[in-house]
């Protein structure tokens, strides 16, 4: 690594309004000079699901380019990262305390992502629109049977009205699992060999699966939701802002959606005492998704410097 260097960081509790709950995330600035495998290292050295690395952009119409690490390697898209990178870099062009409603362009891997930040007093909130419209992908879908005994429910717990198991790409792909109740959402676990045989039929496409179901704690709250990656170093989720984008495909599909935009809230990470709360928005015309957003709050926890 290179030898007399210094990079300041900063960590956030993401998709939340207090510290130590939703998704934790590292932002290290001034990354130009990084190799891909220091940020790589640095990563796991954080050993949190996702760290970010903040550079000058390339177009100096936008605010930065980022680039998105997770334990077992780059993404080109993520969602608790793009909405923490934004917030945090708002806030630093800001004095304390003074309101802000501002507009931060993040050029990722995935493509241009703006996200739109607004703070009042102490509490900062993002949303950020997708920078790839989220879509089904044909594959071999695992069986019903196969899905239920790798994630610990019973098949009778597998879909509910019109949504099934799918498989859905939006810069990283996600394999859904719907679940009729609540009580098979607690239960829900990975469970091997079974994991890693349901994984097979889809041949690299998809490492990691987003559960769901209707309601929440919260009364205004449409879906709870679980995520594991546990063979991309993630084995809980508190909060996956990219599967929440590629959930309004599903939502298309199994809704029946009509035109106009249409909003959802949604809880994640509560089962693991991260409570995390989303907002999903999707604009349909003509049958078809336009523009999805997501959107939530992060508030700053921690900063320091990284010696090199």
């Amino acid at each position: 690594m290179l030898q007399h260097m210094k990079l300041k960081f900063h960590t956030l509790d993401v998709f939340t309004t207090r510290k130590f709950a939703g998704n934790p995330l590292a932002v290290v600035l001034d990354a130009d000079h990084l190799t891909t495998q220091q940020m790589q290292t640095i990563c796991k050295e954080f050993n949190l699901s996702e760290t970010t690395f903040v550079m000058k952009p390339e177009n100096s119409a936008n605010t930065a380019k980022v680039r998105i690490f997770f334990p077992g390697g780059e993404m080109s898209f993520a969602g608790h990262p793009t909405l923490g990178t934004a917030v945090l870099l708002a806030e630093l062009r800001n004095k304390p305390g003074c309101s802000i409603s501002t507009e931060i362009r993040l050029e990722l891997k995935a493509g241009l992502t703006p996200v739109k930040i607004n703070r009042i007093a102490d509490h900062c909130s993002g949303i950020f629109t997708a920078p790839i419209i989220p879509f089904h992908v044909e594959a071999h879908l695992p069986s019903v049977e196969d899905t239920a005994r790798a994630l610990n429910v019973d098949t009778a717990d597998i879909g509910f009205d019109g949504h099934r198991i799918a498989l859905l790409e939006g810069g990283p792909r996600f394999f859904y699992v719907p679940v009729k109740t609540r009580k098979a959402l607690e239960i829900a676990q990975v469970r091997q060999p079974y994991w890693t045989d349901l994984l097979r039929p889809l041949g690299g496409l998809a490492d990691a699966a987003y559960i769901y179901t209707r309601g929440g704690d919260g009364a205004n709250t449409h879906f709870r939701s679980r995520m594991y990656a546990p063979t991309g170093g993630i084995p809980e989720d508190p909060a996956t802002g990219s599967a929440t984008a590629l959930l309004a495909a599903q939502l298309l599909t199994a809704e029946k959606l009509v035109d106009g935009t249409h909003v959802w809230n949604l809880e994640q990470g509560y089962e693991m005492g991260r409570p995390s709360d989303l907002r999903l928005e999707a604009d349909v015309k003509s049958g078809k998704l336009g523009a999805v957003r997501v959107g939530g709050s992060a508030i700053r926890v921690m900063n320091g410097e990284i010696e090199l």
